[in-house]
C-alpha cells in the first residue's frame, strides 16, 4: 500500500499492453458528434464502455439527456467515501471530430487504433479518448493499490465538446450540486513540449465573426468596369489591414490586453515553443512585438482570418467581385471583455470610412470564454509538487492554454479551481487525419496521474 506500488502497478498495466487494448476498443466506437447518424455511437461510447468500466470501480452512474436538442449524452458518476473529505470532479468528452475516412495514410482507418513505433493513430487517441483513459486508469490503480481512493471522487463524460458543448453550461447548471468539488482535475490539449510535464489552469476564450461586404447585385465585366466599380474584395482586404497589420499585430486596444500580470510573465519565462517533429516552425517577427512566442500564445490576444471568399474561387471569371466575407476570430485572454469587441470593430470601422463592411457572428457562432488561474494558487503548486515527485523534474506551468475548452463552465458555472494536466503534444494531427499519441507520453501520463491521485488521498490537499 505504497505511492510506489500504484505507480508500478500502473506502468505493468501499460507495459503488459492491457491500456493499448482498452484504448483500441474505445476507439473502434465511432461516436463522432459531428455526424448525426452517428449519434448512436454517442450513447453507446457512455453506455457500454465508460459507465461499465466505472460501475467496476464502485462509482454510482447516471446517464443523462442533454438540455440541448443538437447536444449528446453525458456521464456523471460518484464514489463517495467521505463527507469530510476532498471532493475532486474528473472531466473529459467521449465525442470526437468525423473520421475522415479514406485520407488516412497506409489505408488506415480512423476507428481502428494501430501502433507504428511510438505512434499510436485513431481518432480519438489524442482528444480525448485517450487522455481521459489514462486519468479513469489512474483512479483505478489508486483503488487496486489502496483499497479506497482516500477521497470522493466524480466524474462528467460529455459528447458534445467536438460541436462547441452544446447544452453543457445548461446542464451543469442544473447539476450543480452534483457536480460540485473542491477542484477540477482534468486532460485535454497538448503539452508545451513532448519532453516536458505540463499543467495549465485555464484557457484562452474564442469568438467567431464575419466580416461581409456587398455593394450590388452581381458582377461586371472587369475590363468595362475595372476602375470605375468599388470592388468589396479590395475594400475588404484593407478593412481587414485596419484591424490587423502585416505582421499580425493587433491595432486595436480594445481587442488586446492592457498589459500581462507579473505572476504569469514570470511563469512564462524560459519556456519554449515545440510541436514536436511535424510541427511547424515559429515565425519569429509574428504577432505583438517585444513578446517571447509562449508570451504570443499564452498571455496575449490574436486576431485570425480563417477563411475569405470573394467571386467564385473553383471558376474565376473577369468580373468585378460584387460580395466579399471574412471569416474571423478572436483568441483571448481573461483581461478583456469578449462582448465588447464586435462593437469595438463596428466603431473602428465607422472611423475609417468602412461603414459598408458588415460585423456580425451567426446565432450559433463559436464561442468560449476565457479562464485563468494564477500560477500561485495553492492548488497549482501542490500539484505541480506531486508531477515533480513522480517524474523527477517540475512541469512546465501554464496560466492558460492557447486553446479553447469549454473550462469556464467549471470555474465560473460550479465554481472550483480548474487543473489541467495535458497527455497529448501539439503536432499531434488532432481534428485532421492521423490523429495519434505518443506511447511515452501516455506511459508518463498514467505515472504522473496515478501518483496526483494518490497524493490526493493522502489527506495533505490545500484547505478548502
Amino acid at each position: 500500500m505504497t505511492r510506489e506500488a500504484a505507480i508500478g502497478s500502473v506502468e505493468e498495466y501499460f507495459d503488459q499492453g492491457d491500456f493499448y487494448e482498452d484504448l483500441a476498443r474505445r476507439i473502434a466506437i465511432p461516436s463522432t458528434s459531428q455526424d448525426p447518424e452517428k449519434r448512436p455511437a454517442l450513447y453507446a461510447y457512455l453506455i457500454e464502455e465508460i459507465g461499465p468500466c466505472l460501475e467496476k470501480m464502485g462509482y454510482g452512474i447516471s446517464i443523462h439527456e442533454n438540455p440541448d436538442p443538437i447536444g449528446g449524452p453525458l456521464l456523471i458518476a460518484e464514489r463517495h467515501e467521505g463527507d469530510d473529505l476532498t471532493t475532486v470532479l474528473t472531466y473529459g468528452h467521449g465525442d470526437v471530430v468525423r473520421g475522415h475516412e479514406g485520407k488516412w495514410r497506409d489505408e488506415r482507418s480512423p476507428w481502428k487504433m494501430e501502433k507504428q513505433g511510438d505512434r499510436w493513430y485513431g481518432r480519438g487517441t489524442a482528444d480525448n479518448k485517450g487522455q481521459h483513459s489514462i486519468n479513469i486508469a489512474a483512479l483505478a490503480h489508486v483503488l487496486k493499490t489502496r483499497g479506497s481512493l482516500g477521497f470522493n471522487s466524480r466524474i462528467l463524460i460529455e459528447t458534445s465538446e467536438e460541436t462547441g458543448s452544446a447544452g453543457l453550461r445548461e446542464f451543469c447548471q442544473a447539476q450543480k450540486a452534483a457536480l460540485a468539488a473542491d477542484v477540477l482535475i482534468g486532460s485535454d490539449g497538448p503539452r508545451l513540449r513532448p519532453d516536458a510535464p505540463t499543467l495549465f489552469m485555464g484557457t484562452r476564450g474564442a469568438i467567431n465573426f464575419e466580416l461581409t461586404i456587398n455593394l450590388r447585385e452581381g458582377g461586371h465585366h472587369s475590363g468595362n468596369w475595372g476602375g470605375l466599380l468599388s470592388s468589396a474584395s479590395i475594400r475588404l482586404a484593407n478593412a481587414i489591414s485596419s484591424i490587423v497589420d502585416k505582421k499580425g499585430k493587433i491595432l486595436l486596444a480594445g481587442l488586446k490586453p492592457a498589459e500581462i500580470p507579473e505572476s504569469v510573465r514570470q511563469a512564462l519565462q524560459g519556456c519554449s515553443i515545440e510541436g514536436g517533429e511535424g510541427a511547424p516552425e515559429v515565425d519569429p517577427d509574428w504577432g505583438e512585438p517585444g513578446l517571447t512566442p509562449a508570451e504570443q500564445v499564452f498571455a496575449w490576444n490574436s486576431f485570425e482570418v480563417l477563411a475569405m471568399k470573394a467571386g467564385d474561387p473553383e471558376k474565376v471569371v473577369n468580373a468585378v467581385p460584387p460580395r466579399a466575407t471574412a471569416w474571423c476570430q478572436i483568441r483571448f485572454t481573461v483581461d478583456r471583455d469578449p462582448d465588447t469587441f464586435l462593437s469595438i470593430i463596428r466603431d473602428h470601422l465607422n472611423q475609417h470610412g468602412f461603414d459598408d463592411v458588415a460585423v456580425g457572428q451567426q446565432e450559433d457562432g463559436f464561442m468560449m470564454q476565457a479562464t485563468r488561474l494564477l500560477p500561485d494558487h495553492p492548488w497549482v503548486q501542490w500539484a505541480s509538487a506531486s508531477i515533480e515527485k513522480t517524474m523527477k523534474v517540475p512541469p512546465v506551468i501554464l496560466p492558460n492554454l492557447g486553446g479553447s475548452l469549454p473550462n469556464d463552465v467549471f470555474s465560473d458555472v460550479i465554481g472550483m479551481p480548474t487543473i489541467w494536466v495535458p497527455h497529448s503534444y501539439a503536432a499531434c494531427s488532432q481534428h485532421a487525419p492521423n490523429e495519434h499519441v505518443l506511447a511515452p507520453i501516455m506511459r508518463e501520463g498514467l505515472q504522473m496521474m496515478t501518483g496526483l491521485f494518490w497524493d490526493m488521498g493522502d489527506g495533505k490537499t490545500p484547505v478548502k
